[in-house]
């Protein structure tokens, strides 16, 4: 029988990747091709315009609109979008059989949001913490009872 294959997908808004877990004793090995990263950006570095104006409902002042959203947050959001879809195509392929989910706060509600529910199936585990920076000897201490690193 062949032993369950474990992804371990660590994420924030801005860098993500996948490392494979076979086993006790067995490590955790990085995956090719499953890492990504955007570069970090601030408001002012998408908004380079000034913001709108908008009349006040009484009276004839005038003040600047803010954004419906934050364009940061809707950047980091389209970000785990992508690689969301990318980890359901491969749980569709068989890639793996379970996953842990470790990712900052924010994206781990967009994880939760966008993930088809044939990739939802297969979570073990999720760790709200930002490990993204983190080398990967240093990692299995955060998975002590989720998995036997």
């Amino acid at each position: 029988m062949k032993k369950p294959t474990t992804w371990i997908l660590i994420a924030n808004g801005t860098q993500a990747r996948v490392l494979e877990h076979n086993g006790p004793g067995k490590g955790l090995t990085g995956i090719d091709g499953l890492d990504w990263s955007i570069t970090p950006l601030q408001s002012q570095d998408i908004n380079t315009d000034k913001p709108g104006r908008g009349f006040k409902s009484v009276g004839l002042g005038r003040s600047a609109m803010d954004p419906r959203t934050d364009p940061v947050e809707h950047r980091e959001a389209e970000f785990v979008r992508s690689i969301a879809q990318e980890i359901d195509r491969k749980a569709l392929e068989g890639a793996f059989d379970r996953l842990v989910l470790v990712a900052a706060p924010i994206a781990l509600g967009n994880f939760r949001k966008f993930l088809s529910d044939h990739a939802k199936k297969a979570i073990i585990a999720e760790l709200d913490k930002d490990l993204t920076n983190l080398p990967t000897p240093q990692l299995d201490k955060h998975f002590d009872g989720i998995i036997a690193v």
